[in-house]
C-alpha cells in the first residue's frame, strides 16, 4: 500500500490545498492531510477547527484523512509510517524553502523520509492562506480563493459581513 502524508497549517484551507490534496490522492492509496499545531504561529482558526474544515473539504475523498500532529514531522511519519511527504510549489521561491526543508526531513529522517513536489494548478499559482487572510481582513472578495463555507468562517473570524 502506498501512503503519503501532506503536513501543512492550512490556516485558512485553500483551492490550491485542495488541488494538492486531490491530486495526491489520484496518486496513493492513502493520503492523509497532516494538520500542523504549530505553537510559535497564531492562527486564524483553532487546530481543531481547522481538522474539521478540512474532513468537511475532503469527505468525499475515501482515501484522505485528516489529522493533526505537533512536533516534527520526521518522528509524526516514523511514528505512523509515512515514507512520503507531499508538498506543493507554487513559484520558484517555494522550491528553494521546500527543498531545504525536504533536505532536512531526510537527514533528520535517517533517509527514511523522502518528499514528492507536486506543481499547484496555474489556476491557483498565486493563492496563499496569509494572503487569503490578509484580503478577507478588508472585506474583500475571498470567494474565488475558498470554499465557500471556508469563506463565511474566514469572515466570522475578521466580523466581516
Amino acid at each position: 500500500m502506498k501512503k503519503a502524508i501532506y503536513p501543512g497549517s492550512f490556516d485558512p484551507l485553500t483551492f490550491g490545498h485542495l488541488d494538492i490534496i486531490r491530486r495526491a490522492a489520484d496518486i496513493f492509496d492513502d493520503i492523509t492531510v497532516g494538520v500542523l499545531d504549530n505553537h510559535t504561529k497564531t492562527p486564524l482558526f483553532s487546530i481543531e477547527e481547522r481538522v474539521n474544515i478540512l474532513k468537511e473539504a475532503t469527505k468525499d475523498m475515501p482515501n484522505v484523512k485528516v489529522e493533526s500532529f505537533s512536533g516534527l514531522l520526521v518522528e509524526y511519519a516514523k511514528n505512523n509510517g509515512y515514507h512520503v511527504s507531499v508538498r506543493g510549489l507554487r513559484a520558484i521561491t517555494d522550491f528553494e524553502y521546500e527543498l531545504q526543508i525536504a533536505q532536512t526531513n531526510k537527514m533528520l529522517s535517517g533517509g527514511e523520509l523522502d518528499t514528492m513536489f507536486l506543481t499547484s494548478d496555474v489556476e491557483f499559482s498565486y493563492l496563499s492562506s496569509s494572503g487569503v487572510k490578509e484580503i478577507a481582513s478588508f472585506g474583500g472578495d475571498i470567494s474565488h480563493c475558498v470554499p465557500e463555507f471556508v469563506a463565511k468562517l474566514v469572515y466570522e473570524k475578521y466580523n466581516v459581513k
